[in-house]
């Protein structure tokens, strides 16, 4: 092994490109890893960013590749690889790839998140044949269709505000009787003509053969089960953290690596940024200010060791 980087920040989402921005300008040897060959993490299957300041509007897309360039534009280095798993042997930090082996006096943990699955009969089957994680990638598809969206949070009630541009008609199918989406957008919702909230309801089963011809749904109060026609399912429960790579060497919660905000996880010289840490907020904003915030306990911890 000749080369020990400063640093290696493992993930190109906006926490790991914010953090690739903050290295660069303070002179640090950085390495990228990256496991997709487009850098923007979840942040590229966003249709509409409507929240990050300066940027109305903006597709996510488009703001994805504007954190890349600016890296680029200060030299960032970048690898596609796969994180195997991370050795933590004292001052060096050991990053065990699928193709290479790559060490560092520090490291930066901003794998993400990503979508979490139903686990029921024709999840699996018709992923990608109607059934989707993502309405804005793949809404384009069902234009004057009908689909459901399950889910209840801000991403369900978004991904239906947008279905409903084009879809005939969209179910949300929410297992309580109130939603978690921030009240404006429940408001907007609440408001198209071509979206029915079904509540008290869960999905049981997506059906069809090589496409999703239906949802069977049971409403949890009555026991009454429904087949709803539906040309399109799109799952919105959640996200589950990437970060199997570092289990047994940073103390995690669910699976979300403990940190603060400084990004100080349990081991010296490893920190954390974005959606894999724990915390209270999940956005853009928050993971590009993670990304700062860790390289400035980097620079910290290399002054200190």
């Amino acid at each position: 092994m000749e080369h020990i980087y400063d640093l290696v920040i493992i993930g190109s989402g906006p926490a790991g490109l914010a953090a690739a921005v903050y290295a660069q300008r303070a002179r640090l040897d950085t390495l990228v890893i990256e496991k997709a060959m487009v850098s923007g993490g979840q942040v590229l299957t966003t249709y509409e960013v409507d929240n990050y300041p300066g940027l109305p509007g903006i597709g996510g897309y488009d703001l994805g590749l504007k954190f890349r360039e600016h890296a680029d534009q200060l030299g960032a280095a970048f690898a596609e690889d796969d994180v195997v798993r991370i050795e933590d042997q004292g001052k060096i930090k050991r990053v065990v790839c699928g193709h290479e082996t790559y060490e560092a006096r520090t490291l930066i943990l901003a794998t993400g998140a990503v979508h979490r699955k139903l686990g029921i009969p024709g999840e699996e089957e018709l992923a990608g044949a109607g059934v989707s994680y993502c309405a804005t990638c793949d809404g384009a598809f069902f234009r004057n269709k009908v689909t459901a969206v399950i889910g209840g949070g801000d991403v369900a009630v978004e991904d239906a505000i947008f279905l409903a541009r084009m879809c005939s008609k969209v179910y949300l199918i929410h297992r309580r009787h109130e939603l978690r989406a921030a009240k404006s957008l429940q408001e907007t919702l609440l408001g198209l003509e071509n979206v029915e909230v079904v509540w008290d309801t869960v999905a049981d089963c997506i059906n069809g053969e090589g496409m999703v011809k239906s949802l069977s749904v049971t409403n949890v109060k009555t026991g009454e089960k429904t087949d709803l026609d539906v040309q399109g399912v799109f799952i919105a429960v959640g996200i589950s953290p990437e970060s199997k790579a570092f289990e047994g060497i940073v103390d995690m919660d669910h699976g979300y690596i403990k940190a603060g905000e400084d990004g100080v996880t349990s081991v010296p010289g490893i920190f954390a940024a974005g959606d894999v840490r724990t915390k209270p907020l999940r956005q853009i904003i928050t993971a590009a200010a993670d990304g700062a915030n860790a390289v400035t306990s980097v620079e910290r911890y290399l002054i200190e060791n």
